[in-house]
């Protein structure tokens, strides 16, 4: 099974950003428990990560003709008001997974809307990196139906 994790705007900055709230893990630790747990799930993983909304759709578009089977994505700010990548998740025909680390619910009440989520399969916050997994746990399981 072919996945796409796609990462958005500073989640790049793991480990550097706000360690209180997104853990003092790396962007690189986050990768490496990516990685393990594709191999695991005998899963090809490519991940994707962009400041630019732009760039993110163009990446989603891409999925559609290039083998993707699944997708976990984490918009960042995007979530929250990116209708132009809602749109591009909701053409995707394979099954899609929204992933925060933190627990949006509960932050600054802008975080609490999530325009992405209703093109998605499922919402995972508040996991941590882990939360990761656990969308490659669901997607996998989606795929053996």
């Amino acid at each position: 099974m072919k996945l796409l994790v796609v990462n958005g705007p500073n989640l790049n900055m793991l480990g550097k950003r706000d360690p209180a709230v997104y853990s003092s893990r790396t962007y690189d630790d986050l990768l490496q428990m990516i990685g393990n747990k594709a191999s695991e799930l005998n899963m090809t993983v490519e991940v994707f990560q962009s400041n630019h909304e732009g760039a993110i759709i163009d990446r989603l578009q891409d999925a559609m003709e290039d083998g993707t089977e699944g997708l976990v994505i984490n918009p960042g700010a995007y979530t929250h008001y990116s209708y132009a990548i809602h749109d591009a998740l909701e053409i995707l025909s394979f099954p899609k997974i929204e992933v925060h680390i933190s627990d949006i619910n509960t932050r600054e009440e802008f975080r609490r809307v999530s325009v992405t989520r209703a093109a998605c399969d499922g919402q995972i916050v508040g996991e941590g990196f882990e939360g990761y997994l656990h969308a490659m746990e669901m997607i996998a399981s989606r795929a053996v139906r």
